[in-house]
C-alpha cells in the first residue's frame, strides 16, 4: 500500500479531533467530502492498476475498495472450495488492501508446509494482537528469530519433552483425583456438572502448577468463572472479523473496537502473572523448580535477549491454548457421546476395566475409546497447528477416564 494513502486517513483523524466552532452538520459534510475523495482516488487507482502486485496466481475479477470480500460469504472454507475449481488449486484473491495466495491441493500444501515451511512460517498477524505488545513477545506470532527460538527451547526442555511429562506423571494423576472428588461431592447434593467449567478448572490447576507450583483457583468448587470468561474473551476477540485486518490504514481508528477490547482483557490476565511473579521473587532464593523459576533464571542470564514482559506473554500464551482450546474441544467430546449410548456404554467398559488393573498413564492402551481419543487429538492438533505451535496436553486419557465412569 503506498504512503499516500495514509494522508487522508490522518487528515480525518486530525479534522474530527480538533476543536472547532463549525455547525455539526458542516463537520459531517467535511468528514463525507474526504471519505468521498478518498474512495474516488481508490477506485482511480483500482481502474489503472496503480500499487497492484504483478504476477500474481489466477483469480477471480476484483471490485473496488473491496476487492473479492464480498465472495467469502458466511462460509469461507465452502466459497474457497468452489473458486479453487474455477481458479485452481493456487489462486489470488484481493481482501481489502490484502493480497491473499489460497492453497488448496495437497501437492502445492506439501511445498509450501514441508519444503518451504521458513519461508512462509512468518504468518499476517491479526491487529486485535498487537494489544498489549502480545503479537511482538508471542511465542505463537514472532517470526523465526532468535527470541523465538529461545522461548520454544524453554517450551520444548520444561513442559513438551518426555522426562517433563513423566515427571508430571503424579501432578497430572492428583488433579484428575481433585476433579473427581468434585464430581462426587456434586453428585451427593444432586448438582449438575459444568463438564466445559469443570475441565477448564482442572487444566487451568495443572498449567499454574507447572508454571508456578500453586494453584490460582479452588479445585473442589464451583470457581474460576471469572478466569473462564475473561480467557474465553481473548480467544473470542482473536477470532473476530474485524475491518483492520483487511484495511490496515483503519488501524489508528481501531472502528471495531477490538483491540481495545482486547488490552482490557489481555491486561487482566497480565497482571494476575504480574502479582504471582512479584510473589516469587519477594521469596528470594527459594527454589521451585518450575517454569517460573527457569524464565527467572533466563532473564538474569540473558537481560538483552528477554524480560519480564516475554515472560508474562509466555504464560499468556500457556494459558489461553492450555485451558480455553482443552476445556471447549472436552465438552464437545462429552456432548458427541452422549448423543450415542452406544458408544458410551463401550468406551465405559474399557475405562472402567483399565482402571482396576491400576495401569499407569503411559502404559494405557485403548482399542475402542482410544479411537474416539486418536479422533479427539487430531481434532486438537489441528486446530492449534494453524498457529504454527502444538501445545501437547497429555491430560485426554485422564479426563475420559474421570468422566465416563460416572
Amino acid at each position: 500500500m503506498p504512503d499516500y494513502f495514509d494522508f487522508s486517513v490522518l487528515c480525518i483523524i486530525n479534522i474530527t479531533s480538533c476543536k472547532h466552532t463549525h455547525h455539526p452538520i458542516m463537520d459531517f459534510v467535511i468528514i463525507v467530502s474526504i471519505l468521498f475523495s478518498y474512495i474516488l482516488i481508490r477506485a482511480t487507482f483500482f481502474v489503472f492498476g496503480v500499487g497492484r502486485p504483478k504476477n500474481l496466481p489466477p483469480g477471480p475479477t476484483l471490485l473496488p475498495i473491496i476487492g473479492n470480500l464480498h465472495l467469502l460469504g458466511d462460509q469461507p472454507h465452502q466459497s474457497l472450495a468452489k473458486l479453487a475449481e474455477t481458479h485452481g488449486p493456487i489462486m489470488s484473491l484481493q481482501l481489502g488492501q490484502i493480497t491473499t495466495l489460497v492453497i488448496s491441493s495437497a501437492t502445492a500444501a506439501k511445498e509450501v508446509l514441508q519444503k518451504q515451511d521458513l519461508a512462509f512460517s512468518t504468518r499476517h498477524v491479526p491487529d486485535a494482537l498487537n494489544a498489549c505488545s502480545h503479537a511482538s513477545h508471542s511465542v505463537a506470532w514472532l517470526p523465526v528469530c532468535t527470541e523465538w527460538r529461545t522461548l520454544r527451547r524453554i517450551l520444548n526442555s520444561n513442559i513438551f519433552s518426555n522426562n517433563s511429562l513423566e515427571a508430571n506423571e503424579c501432578l497430572r494423576s492428583k488433579k484428575v483425583e481433585e476433579l473427581i472428588a468434585y464430581c462426587r461431592k456434586a453428585s451427593v447434593s444432586n448438582d449438575y456438572v459444568d463438564i466445559g467449567r469443570a475441565a477448564f478448572r482442572t487444566s487451568l490447576n495443572l498449567l499454574s502448577n507447572t508454571i508456578f507450583s500453586k494453584d490460582v483457583i479452588d479445585p473442589y468448587e464451583d470457581s474460576g468463572k471469572e478466569f473462564k470468561e475473561v480467557i474465553t474473551s481473548i480467544m473470542v476477540e482473536a477470532g473476530k472479523p474485524n475491518l483492520v485486518d483487511f484495511f490496515p490504514v483503519l488501524k489508528k481508528i481501531d472502528p471495531q473496537g477490538n483491540r481495545r477490547r482486547m488490552s482490557h482483557y489481555c491486561g487482566k490476565v497480565l497482571k494476575i502473572f504480574e502479582e504471582l511473579i512479584k510473589e516469587r521473587l519477594k521469596m528470594g532464593r527459594l527454589k521451585h523448580d518450575d517454569l517460573l523459576d527457569v524464565c527467572l533464571n533466563n532473564i538474569q542470564d540473558n537481560p538483552n535477549e528477554n524480560n519480564h514482559t516475554h515472560m508474562e506473554i509466555l504464560f499468556l500464551d500457556l494459558f489461553s491454548a492450555g485451558t480455553d482450546t482443552t476445556s471447549s474441544t472436552l465438552e464437545w467430546a462429552m456432548a458427541e457421546v452422549l448423543h450415542n449410548p452406544i458408544v458410551m456404554k463401550k468406551a465405559k467398559e474399557e475405562l472402567e476395566v483399565i482402571r482396576g488393573t491400576g495401569m499407569s498413564e503411559r502404559n494405557m492402551k485403548f482399542k475402542f475409546s482410544g479411537g474416539f481419543e486418536t479422533f479427539v487429538s487430531w481434532f486438537l492438533s489441528f486446530i492449534e497447528t494453524l498457529w504454527f505451535l502444538i501445545f501437547e496436553v497429555d491430560l485426554i486419557n485422564w479426563v475420559f477416564f474421570c468422566l465416563l465412569i460416572r
